[in-house]
């Protein structure tokens, strides 16, 4: 067995080697050699091709990636003359022949251009990074948004859910995963690997992260979650050194406090709502003692907003950082009910998230995360976000149809007229 595996390791090795250096022999330009592979019609020529191609594009400067990607825009489009005159024929005949006809002219040469380039082994993992890429041309290109377009679409089909495998991450995960973790958390800094050992090694603490088969050491989204014996108010007691670990049987309550997306080319498809009712899920399984499912969730544009308001009194207060507990939860409190974008959506991006996953306002705390973080983006809140299970998908409907807020009973009964306050110039806020 150890024989067979070191020839094919050898033989691997050779193969490779000879690839590359045919790859490095190609002097065909990068368009050239893309038109080469949407011609090429045998599998192992393709996969030669699309191997050179990926690793002609990891030698480009930013400059080299713009012309790429005008060329995967200008040159690579849809026939518009030929879909309409697709279309027409398929009017006139209801064939199905013309149908397929049609249906073809519809996907322009760049989608058939990253599934041939899907082709090689890691070529997914390299596709993410281009797509990484493309977003930050974007800021400075948005023409090639049509790229971007096909891009997602089929960064969707292959990241959908059916591919997805769940991995709890524990103190015995490999070290080269762990390290990423660290890397990749982006709510609340994991500072040394005492701090991470303390979030993973604890019988009352878990983390559970998705991962693709095409990409098995890559994590694409995880969550960290305390399980406690009571709703927390705020982070710094979930996190504390000297906190003592309870019995994981003996909580009541898992708290999702950290949901970190880890691959910057997967943007805008999103994989949090599959994972945190899933974990809901593995969770009960484990312990079906546990009955409550909240977050404890940063505020993220709190005082970015507050920024743009006409200033009262108390918003002075609470963008200086002087403002009472109090003052700061009604502030935010008013925030997550009424701030809203131009398409009547919550202004917050993880107000968004959590209520769009059917998630209604629990509580609001004023000195959730006193961190340097937590003072600069929200003056300290935090807010619990509880996944009532009876509730979820009417709160995601209601959500979905009109954008309404879900509250938590336990919120609206800690809520008073007295706590009712008037932004001048704005609407009427309340609490």
């Amino acid at each position: 067995m150890a024989e067979r595996s070191f020839l094919g390791d050898m033989l691997t090795t050779l193969f490779e080697r000879r690839q590359a250096d045919q790859a490095a022999s190609d002097e065909r330009s990068l368009p050239d050699l893309c038109r080469a592979l949407l011609d090429a019609e045998g599998e192992v020529s393709g996969i030669r091709l699309a191997q050179t191609i990926l690793d002609r594009y990891g030698t480009l400067d930013d400059a080299g990636r713009r012309d790429f990607f005008t060329f995967l825009n200008d040159d690579l489009e849809i026939n518009v003359n030929a879909l309409g005159a697709a279309a027409a024929r398929y009017a006139e005949t209801n064939d199905l022949k013309d149908y397929q006809a049609m249906v073809a002219q519809t996907e322009t040469r760049r989608w058939e251009l990253f599934r041939r380039l899907n082709m090689p082994m890691g070529a997914t993992r390299a596709l993410v990074e281009m797509r990484r890429h493309l977003l930050v041309a974007l800021k400075d290109q948005p023409d090639l948004k049509r790229t971007d377009i096909d891009f997602r679409h089929l960064l969707r089909s292959w990241f959908n859910r059916g591919f997805l495998v769940l991995r709890q991450i524990s103190w015995e995960t490999p070290a080269s995963i762990l390290e990423k973790i660290v890397e990749y958390e982006a709510v609340h800094a994991i500072e040394s690997w005492d701090d991470l050992r303390r979030r993973l090694y604890p019988q009352d603490r878990r983390c559970f992260a998705y991962f693709h088969p095409a990409m098995p050491e890559e994590p694409l989204i995880f969550v960290e979650v305390a399980l406690t014996q009571a709703v927390p108010d705020s982070i710094q007691g979930v996190l504390a050194e000297d906190r003592a670990p309870v019995e994981a049987r003996e909580t009541t309550t898992a708290v999702f406090y950290s949901i970190s997306n880890c691959q910057q080319g997967l943007t805008g498809i999103s994989f949090g709502n599959f994972l945190i009712k899933q974990v809901v899920e593995e969770l009960k399984a484990e312990l079906p003692g546990l009955t409550t499912f909240v977050t404890l969730s940063p505020i993220p544009r709190l005082n970015a907003w507050l920024r743009t308001q006409p200033e009262d009194d108390t918003t002075a207060r609470v963008l200086a950082n002087v403002a009472t507990e109090d003052e700061v939860r009604d502030t935010a409190a008013a925030y997550l009910r009424h701030a809203k974008t131009s398409k009547g959506l919550p202004f917050d991006p993880v107000a968004r998230f959590h209520l769009g996953n059917g998630a209604q306002i629990y509580a609001v705390h004023g000195n959730g995360d006193t961190s340097p973080n937590g003072i600069q983006q929200s003056s300290g809140a935090m807010v619990n976000y509880h996944y009532d299970l009876t509730k979820i998908e009417a709160n995601h409907e209601r959500f979905q149809q009109s954008g309404e807020v879900a509250l938590d009973d336990a919120f609206q009964q800690s809520q008073s007229p007295a706590k009712t306050r008037i932004i001048p110039g704005r609407q009427r806020i309340a609490s």
